[in-house]
């Protein structure tokens, strides 16, 4: 990639455009009444996904960009858990009818915060409202210093298939400039244990950009990383939001890599994947061959949400907890933030939203356009307006495609936009140029590379 290309898109904040539109357009217009109204609507036929987050760490990680809160103590979690059970039975009130889901995740936060019998309590008020199928995936994320063979024994019991278990660097000097120390063994044992009781789908998580990383101990941590032989990896840029996420100032700015830095790192750790026998699923997962998310983007199934790419396809996805962000066929929500506000409003019996937004048929058709090129890197204007009745050649006018051919980082085969491949670190530059909102914040998005 030219150096001058480099300079001109890598340092843009751009989303990551896990949904669309973006969770900065979302307004306090879309609140209760208006959820209730998208749950009472679901089709009959739809399975759910759902989501619930745990907004609790017993330390900051200075990277982190989630909603979450520190705590040394169990009341809190406990008082939270109560509050999110309670949602849970309001939202499945609202539903027209019993419903299946076929994806579960809790996310955090760290969710191994939660008591053993908490968890299966929860697991089973889960089941008492939602109809879990047989083959879904029940996936948790984990961080190895504060899980416990008792939980990881609960986790096999309430039905738990799949753990992601947060990695970012086995660095010692990264490590401690980011507030997670966390070594070798910790991870190595926290593997074992979840295969040990039959868990056998496990994720990690890696991040580059990190202060003081460099290539050599990003190889470092895939060559540890790979010896554990995970079934997928997740590789993320670290986004510095230090105004929106004010921990992140504890962050040294001067160690951070440049642009051509966290390019160098993230090709250099792909490569080293793809040497171990992973395939690179999009921009920036890797999955063993035989594994399902190989499948999908084998064969054009490969979706992108809030978790990132993924297999499931439900287009109703539930959010349950503090933060937490869900998606209706009418449009997104996102519930109150701040743990407090969040528990009154169950308590009163509120469903508790705090913003939203309803999406149009071009929000939709733009949506489905921008996933396809995160995931697929190419897409064909003309086949996805045939499904809207709109006009490509306007469609790609208003995008301003040209400049991104005259750089290339695109090719225009007739109407299809296809990422050429020494540019696809950038496919998050492409694909903003479909979004029809974007404001180019400096201080709410990440940087393109």
């Amino acid at each position: 990639m030219r150096p001058e290309i480099l300079a001109r898109y890598g340092a843009r904040q751009i989303p990551r455009y896990t949904s669309y539109p973006t969770a900065p357009n979302f307004t306090a217009a879309v609140g209760e009444g208006q959820y209730r109204a998208w749950l009472g609507s679901v089709p009959a036929d739809e399975s759910l996904s759902l989501y619930l987050h745990v907004p609790f760490c017993r330390a900051m990680c200075w990277y982190c960009g989630c909603h979450t809160t520190v705590t040394a103590r169990a009341l809190p979690v406990a008082r939270y858990l109560d509050a999110l059970t309670s949602e849970i039975t309001l939202v499945a009130q609202a539903l027209p009818h019993r419903m299946t889901a076929r994806h579960l995740h809790f996310g955090g936060g760290s969710p191994t915060l939660i008591q053993p019998p908490q968890f299966l309590g929860l697991m089973r008020h889960l089941r008492l409202c939602f109809d879990l199928a047989k083959d879904a995936e029940l996936a948790i994320e984990i961080d190895p210093r504060t899980l416990d063979p008792a939980l990881t024994a609960a986790l096999a019991t309430g039905g738990i298939n799949r753990a992601s278990i947060g990695v970012q660097s086995f660095d010692p000097r990264v490590q401690a400039a980011i507030n997670r120390v966390q070594n070798f063994a910790e991870t190595a044992d926290a593997v074992a244990g979840l295969r040990g009781h039959g868990i056998h789908g496990i994720n990690f998580d890696l991040i580059y950009g990190l202060p003081h990383q460099t290539l050599t101990s990003c190889l470092d941590t895939v060559a540890q990383a790979v010896s554990l032989r995970p079934d997928r990896l997740s590789v993320f840029g670290y986004a510095h939001v230090p105004g929106f996420k004010k921990h992140q100032r504890k962050i040294e700015e001067s160690a951070l890599p440049d642009p051509a830095a966290r390019l160098e790192q993230s090709q250099a750790i792909a490569g080293a994947l793809v040497d171990a026998g992973y395939r690179q699923i999009g921009l920036d997962h890797f999955a063993l061959p035989d594994d399902s998310l190989s499948a999908a983007a084998a064969t054009g199934r490969l979706h992108r949400n809030f978790q990132g790419y993924t297999t499931d396809g439900c287009r109703a996805l539930i959010g349950f907890g503090a933060s937490s962000i869900g998606r209706l066929p009418g449009g997104y929500v996102q519930n109150k933030v701040l743990i407090s506000d969040y528990q009154e409003q169950v308590a009163q019996g509120h469903l508790p939203i705090a913003r939203g937004c309803a999406v149009s048929v071009e929000d939709n058709l733009r949506g489905e356009i921008i996933e396809r090129l995160m995931c697929d890197y190419r897409v064909d204007l003309a086949e996805m307006c045939a499904d809207y009745g709109a006009d490509p050649v306007r469609l790609a006018q208003s995008a301003g495609l040209g400049p991104l051919v005259a750089d290339g980082l695109i090719a225009l085969r007739g109407d299809v936009v296809e990422m050429e491949e020494t540019a696809r670190p950038l496919v998050r530059a492409v694909a903003a140029a479909f979004d029809a909102y974007l404001d180019n914040s400096k201080t709410r998005h990440a940087l393109a590379l």
